[in-house]
């Protein structure tokens, strides 16, 4: 397995942080690591995405940071040479997820059904995100779809929760969750980053409940 996505799994939760002002990305990126998560996918909806992922990276560069809502080419392109270490998209668009595999940059792509399995698969993924993982059935339906598809592992992203988290990560074809509980918007515009740092350590704790560790 790639070695990021091996590092992802160890971490077991993925951040997923929208940024509307990239002053907050050192604060939020220390809070992460001393927390525990060195880990975020800065979303590319805002136009400080780009600039935080940058700090970030050049700041913390222990960190795993990708960039995530990914739509083109060119996001891939600006996310990449910002410092982004994986890309993560919606959806299976199978002009980004080429481009991405043909330049040797990680991606996980969106996958909703086993069309875009069997597509991820084409193109030589080991992993996709299941999104949006509660609206698209759970759990349950990851097990139902993942039994044909015994290579592949799934990073379920979309209504994880504290309340929920543990029953995807005690699944062992679960390679890690996407989560935004622990850095919701208005505790970082709030700039509450102590309170980020202890949600960030109880997610932590959970992760190792779930896998026994």
């Amino acid at each position: 397995m790639n070695e990021v996505l091996k590092q992802i799994e160890e971490i077991g939760i993925v951040p997923v942080v929208v940024l509307n002002d990239a002053k907050d990305a050192e604060p939020l990126a220390e809070a992460l690591c001393e927390g525990g998560l060195p880990c975020a996918e800065v979303t590319f909806r805002t136009d400080a995405a780009e600039e935080s992922i940058r700090i970030m990276s050049e700041k913390f560069p222990n960190m795993l940071v990708g960039a995530g809502t990914v739509l083109t080419t060119e996001q891939v392109d600006r996310a990449v040479a910002a410092g982004a270490k994986f890309i993560v998209s919606p959806g299976l668009n199978p002009k980004v997820v080429k481009y991405c595999v043909d330049k040797g940059i990680l991606i996980t792509p969106g996958c909703a059904n086993p069309s875009d399995v069997e597509q991820a698969i084409e193109n030589g993924l080991e992993v996709v995100k299941f999104f949006p993982a509660e609206q698209a059935g759970g759990l349950a339906y990851i097990k139902a779809i993942a039994a044909p598809y015994v290579g592949m592992k799934f990073m379920p992203t979309g209504g994880i929760n504290p309340k929920n988290v543990r029953d995807y990560l005690a699944y062992d074809r679960i390679l890690a969750c996407g989560g935004s509980w622990m850095v919701k918007g208005d505790l970082v515009k709030a700039g509450e980053f102590d309170k980020i740092k202890d949600l960030v350590k109880e997610a932590v704790e959970i992760v190792k409940e779930s896998r026994g560790k």
